[in-house]
């Protein structure tokens, strides 16, 4: 039978080069993204730790920005062509295939896990093990930021994503899953949606504690 991470993999390497000349940019036209991400860099940073991993890193356009923010970072993600495509994008960096609920990294590793939009096609009763390996990863005082689509609704969404089903979530909602990985959400932005789907754009920071 085939599960959601099959068929995220398979729909995500249909549309590898695609994807990538969509986000070549690196959010040149997303201003709050590149704050938030900016902001997580610098809080890294701080805590002495600056290695970090881009989950569901995708082309590695990411990675590479949080590189060129003075992080030591590295990319996973479940495509293998994803991972390939970023391999040969950004042949100085490290990328690796991997599923978010069991990260090849050891515990308590790292100053710094980006989930960017990259949980957004995991069913809810699942997200619940993904944000708890996420903490599994993160040293004392590491961070983690989520990206995601937010709602108004009282529960998770399902919508259709233009690659792969997807959910948007409360963030009230998210933010109390997020307490419950041993994780606190101390800062957040929500802003109008980039695009015409409607939902909220909604960026949460957690630190371990």
């Amino acid at each position: 039978m085939v599960n959601h991470q099959d068929e995220t993999r398979t729909a995500y390497d249909g549309v590898v080069e695609l994807y990538a000349s969509l986000f070549a940019n690196r959010l040149e036209t997303q201003p709050f993204s590149r704050a938030m991400i900016g902001t997580f860099a610098e809080l890294v940073r701080a805590t002495g730790n600056p290695r970090a991993a881009d989950v569901g890193c995708g082309p590695g356009h990411l990675t590479a920005m949080l590189h060129e923010l003075g992080l030591d970072a590295f990319g996973l993600d479940l495509a293998p062509g994803m991972v390939d495509h970023a391999r040969q994008a950004h042949p100085a960096l490290r990328f690796q295939e991997a599923r978010m609920e069991s990260l090849p990294v050891e515990d308590a590793a790292l100053g710094g896990v980006l989930a960017h939009y990259s949980m957004i096609h995991t069913p809810p009763g699942e997200l619940p093990e993904l944000l708890a390996e996420q903490a599994r990863v993160l040293a004392p005082d590491g961070l983690l930021l989520v990206s995601f689509f937010g709602t108004d609704e009282q529960e998770p969404v399902r919508f259709d994503h233009k690659v792969a089903p997807a959910y948007s979530w409360p963030v009230d909602r998210l933010a109390g899953l997020l307490g419950d990985a041993g994780l606190d959400p101390f800062a957040r932005l929500l802003h109008d949606p980039a695009s015409d789907r409607g939902f909220l754009d909604a960026h949460l920071l957690a630190r371990r504690s």
